[in-house]
C-alpha cells in the first residue's frame, strides 16, 4: 500500500471551483475518448445516507464509469495482461466539498487492486496537517506533495501555451498569469487536498506499479489543474444546472466517440 496526499492551491474559490472542476471533467472526457477506447459514464444520479469522511457528508452527485484504456496502461502491464482485461471501473461519491472516489478491475484483478482518491477543498493555502482525518499508522507512511501549477514543470507531450498558468491572463476573472509565489499573493485562494491510496497485489510488480499509479496520478492532477485554471473564461459564470446539461451532452457525445476515430489523450509513456 502507498499513500501519498497532493495538494493543489488553486486561485479560486472554493464554489468556483465546484463548476470549474465538473466542466473541465466533461471537456477532459472528450479529449480521452475516440478510437475504441475511453470513458463510458453508466450511472450519473443524486445519492443520500452514504455516511463520507466519519459521517460529516452523506449526500451529492454519484457517478459510475467505465474507462476502456489499453494503451494507458504501462507496457510491463499489457504485456503480462490477457486482452481485454483493462477495463477500469470508478465510482465517486461527490458530496462537495468532499469526494470519494473508488477505481477498481472487477474483470481481471479483482480485490487484488485498488485505487481510493479522497478530496477534501478548503479556503485555505495548502497548510492543513490532516484534513481527511487518518489514524497514526497510516499517517506514518502518508507523504505529502505539493504541486505548484504555475512552477511545476510538465511533460513536453502535456505542455500546451494556452494551458500555461504563468502565462495565462483570464478577461473575466482578470486572474493571471501565476508567477513567483503567486500563492501568498493570490486572492481569492483555496486547496484540493487529495488523498490516494493504491494497493496493487502482484508479487514481484507491486512496489513499481504502486509508484506508478502514485507518478500517474500527480501528472494529472498537475496537468488537469492547470487546465481548470486556464479554461476558467469558458465556465466562470456557469450554473450547477448549465453543469448538468453540459454532462448529459457530453455522456451522449462520448458513446458515439468511443467507437470511432483513433485513440485520443495522454499515454502511458511513463514506463
Amino acid at each position: 500500500m502507498l499513500i501519498k496526499e497532493f495538494r493543489v492551491v488553486m486561485p479560486v474559490t472554493v464554489e468556483e471551483y465546484q463548476i470549474g472542476q465538473l466542466y473541465s471533467v466533461a471537456e477532459a472526457s472528450m479529449n480521452e475518448t475516440g478510437g475504441g477506447e475511453g470513458i463510458e459514464v453508466v450511472k450519473n444520479e443524486p445519492f443520500d445516507n452514504v455516511p463520507l469522511l466519519g459521517g460529516r457528508y452523506s449526500k451529492g452527485q454519484y457517478t459510475y464509469k467505465k474507462y476502456h484504456l489499453a494503451s494507458k496502461v504501462p507496457s510491463f502491464i499489457r504485456m503480462l495482461a490477457p486482452k481485454g482485461s483493462m477495463e477500469i471501473h470508478e465510482e465517486a461519491w461527490n458530496a462537495y466539498p468532499y469526494c470519494r472516489t473508488v477505481i477498481t478491475n472487477p474483470g481481471y484483478m479483482k480485490e487484488n487492486f485498488i485505487i481510493v482518491i479522497e478530496s477534501l477543498h478548503l479556503p485555505d493555502k495548502g497548510d492543513q496537517y490532516n484534513v481527511h482525518e487518518l489514524s497514526p499508522e497510516k499517517l506514518k507512511i502518508r507523504e505529502v506533495v505539493m504541486i505548484d501549477i504555475a512552477n511545476d514543470s510538465v511533460a513536453n507531450s502535456d505542455y500546451k501555451p494556452s494551458e500555461d498558468p504563468s502565462k495565462f491572463h483570464s478577461n473575466k476573472s482578470g486572474r493571471g498569469p501565476l508567477t513567483g509565489k503567486w500563492q501568498d499573493v493570490v486572492d481569492p485562494v483555496m486547496t484540493c487536498y487529495k488523498l490516494v491510496t493504491v494497493e496493487f497485489k502482484w508479487f514481484g510488480l507491486q512496489n513499481r506499479v504502486e509508484n506508478f499509479i502514485q507518478r500517474a496520478e500527480r501528472r494529472l492532477f498537475t496537468n488537469f489543474h492547470r487546465q481548470v485554471f486556464c479554461w476558467i473564461d469558458k465556465w466562470h459564470g456557469m450554473t450547477m444546472e448549465d453543469i448538468r446539461q453540459l454532462e448529459d451532452k457530453v455522456r451522449e457525445e462520448l458513446d458515439k466517440q468511443r467507437g470511432k476515430g483513433e485513440v485520443r489523450g495522454m499515454r502511458a509513456d511513463m514506463d
